[in-house]
């Protein structure tokens, strides 16, 4: 496996030169060792493609992720999200591409909460080498009636030099991460709360202001569902862009289909 993994490595990208590397560290405020900037580098104005079937869905199977993850990579795509240390592993044994990672748990007590909603996840994520561990940065309470700002502190204490990504649903929620010292700001959950549900998705407008105003690279996520959608997001200005469901997910696009003959 490890032949071929190394026989899909793609073209390195260019050096960035010291202006470059000045650049992504006031970006950032994770440390910027060389593998946090390579990693961002890679994905600088290139797509991710998000690899994800959850227990319930027909291509529930590390495996069969793996291989999605390799179409993308065959594809194009320079990064791959990916849910739970299993999907994970298989996908890195597969193609040399940075991981956004993100453990999917459903806790009773706070069931709203379950990208990431613990410190047992991340350090998780951590453990298996995640180049991004995103989690919900929504204002909603976490299991066991913790605080955004008290899970992420003790995250960032613990983990000073790892890239975390804020899985937001709004704009205030956004600049909120960036003050708390996320290093990227997603998009991914705006519509898909409470507060935000029913809003116009892909969120451009959440998109523009943010990288107005946030001070860190924006990742758009979120309801992206054609090529041109991607690349008007791509034209605000973000850093990189994540689409799943419109490429990896074949159930959910057949529906679309069928949805369309009435």
């Amino acid at each position: 496996m490890m032949a071929a993994k190394k026989g899909l490595r793609g073209p390195r990208r260019p050096q960035k030169s010291a202006a470059g590397r000045s650049n992504l560290q006031k970006r950032s405020v994770t440390t910027m060792n060389e593998r946090n900037e390579t990693t961002l580098s890679r994905l600088h104005g290139r797509l991710v493609v998000s690899c994800q079937a959850l227990p319930d869905e027909p291509l529930h199977s590390s495996f069969i992720m793996s291989r999605m993850a390799l179409a993308a990579f065959q594809g194009g795509a320079a990064g791959i999200r990916a849910n739970t240390v299993e999907d994970i592993e298989a996908i890195r044994g597969t193609v040399e591409l940075p991981v956004i990672g993100i453990i999917k748990k459903v806790y009773p007590d706070f069931p709203d909460v379950y990208i990431t909603p613990t410190m047992a996840e991340i350090d998780a994520l951590a453990a298996c080498g995640a180049e991004i561990i995103a989690l919900d940065a929504t204002a909603r309470v976490r299991p066991g009636g913790r605080t955004l700002a008290e899970l992420f502190g003790e995250a960032r204490e613990k983990y000073p030099e790892q890239l975390f990504m804020a899985d937001c649903s709004s704009f205030d929620e956004g600049m909120e991460a960036a003050r708390l010292g996320f290093d990227l700001i997603g998009t991914t959950m705006a519509g898909y709360t409470a507060y935000t549900k029913g809003r116009p998705v892909p969120p451009y407008d959440m998109i523009e202001a943010l990288v107005r105003a946030c001070g860190r690279p924006v990742v758009a996520e979120g309801n992206i569902g054609t090529p041109e959608e991607l690349k008007r997001a791509m034209e605000l200005g973000v850093w990189t862009a994540v689409v799943g469901g419109a490429i990896t997910r074949p159930l959910q696009i057949t529906k679309k289909f069928v949805a369309a003959l009435g």
